[in-house]
């Protein structure tokens, strides 16, 4: 798509100056509640969760102009997996490397799965993957039953395989050691502890009832603030502050570099602790967007002008500038929400490299 060729700088209800220029929504299937598919798929995933990578697969099939499913052979699926790369539209994803034996022995993978959401918390990770909707549930636990795993005495109960199963099934991610079929939403979870799945039922974020600054997840409901500005993407890394104040803090980088950035923090007029982080895209013009949550409106204020400087300058840490990589497009402070989108230069990969810290314009 064609970028907008005037840069602007946007800063609602509040007068800076200008510094730079500035999907198809797909209906959420199954899932009530937030406006998006990711923050539908979120509301399965355990409360305490503060690292999420989302990875909507039809969307990126769509992308890539992908015609591919179940029944693709190899090097199709290969050179689908290519192009999402290629896109920068599947390194969220846990599932990429196991891609084709899921394809041959599981009939369920990147070519045909609705959408893959990855959380993370101190207990454990679990892979939540939305099922198409012509996949046989009976046929997809008969698979299971051959493939070796041990069959729950329940519906929802939990697939015990095992990390012993697994090398026997072929090159597969740890998580898949166990599963569990949420029916209702269609959704297939996995593990790599049994525990994880057994207590996800009534432990996921859409049961939470408890007060927003007392959140599991420790953002002060940040997490939700930032999905909700993010909107419809393909692909996305969705972090509580403090996690995201430790994946992206420039205390990664060297002491020279570490130094440098202290220096371009402050001149640039210091930046805040937020509650939340996310990156995703592509949103309108195959733009970038990094959201954050700050504890208050101030807060996200000062911050537009001082991260959207840091932003447009030198990136310690990463090497070289961050104008080498993308321009900014639009910076936008709403709220306690603040929103840069980020226009990303030919051949760079913004959004999965502005997911992995140091990144100067995220830090805490």
């Amino acid at each position: 798509m064609a970028r907008s060729a005037r840069r602007r700088w946007l800063v609602v209800a509040l007068v800076l100056v200008v510094v730079a220029t500035v999907a198809t929504v797909l209906v959420v299937r199954r899932l009530g509640g937030p406006d998006t598919r990711l923050g539908a798929a979120m509301q399965l995933a355990p409360q305490d969760a503060v690292r999420f990578g989302w990875t909507d697969w039809a969307a990126v099939r769509e992308e890539v102009g992908a015609d591919v499913s179940a029944s693709t052979g190899g090097r199709d699926l290969d050179r689908f997996l290519d192009a999402a790369f290629d896109a920068d539209l599947s390194s969220m994803s846990a599932l990429v490397s196991s891609a084709p034996d899921l394809q041959d022995r599981y009939g369920v993978s990147p070519a045909s799965l609705d959408w893959e959401l990855l959380a993370q918390s101190s207990a454990g990770a679990v892979v939540l993957m939305g099922l198409p909707d012509d996949l046989d549930l009976a046929e997809l636990r008969a698979r299971l039953v051959r493939l070796g795993y041990t069959e729950p005495d329940e519906a929802d109960g939990v697939w015990q395989g095992g990390p012993g199963l697994l090398p026997e099934i072929g090159s597969l991610t740890p998580e898949l050691a166990h599963l569990s079929i949420d029916d209702e939403h269609r959704v297939l979870a996995a593990s790599d502890q049994q525990a994880t799945l057994r207590d996800l039922p009534g432990a996921q974020r859409a049961d939470a009832d408890v007060a927003a600054a007392d959140s599991p997840d420790g953002s002060a409901g940040g997490i939700e603030e930032v999905v909700e500005a993010l909107g419809e993407v393909a692909s996305a890394a969705v972090y509580s502050g403090d996690h995201a104040c430790a994946a992206l803090a420039m205390t990664q980088a060297d002491e020279d570099d570490q130094s440098t950035a202290a220096g371009l923090v402050d001149e640039a007029g210091g930046v805040h602790a937020y509650d939340a982080f996310a990156i995703g895209g592509p949103v309108e013009d195959d733009l970038v967007r990094v959201t954050m949550a700050f504890e208050d409106e101030d807060r996200a204020r000062a911050d537009a002008d001082s991260r959207s400087r840091l932003a447009a300058g030198a990136a310690p840490g990463q090497g070289g500038t961050f104008g080498e990589r993308f321009s900014v497009d639009e910076v936008v402070a709403e709220g306690r929400r603040l929103t840069m989108d980020l226009a990303p230069e030919p051949g760079a990969y913004v959004l999965s490299d502005m997911a992995n810290g140091p990144v100067l314009f995220a830090t805490c």
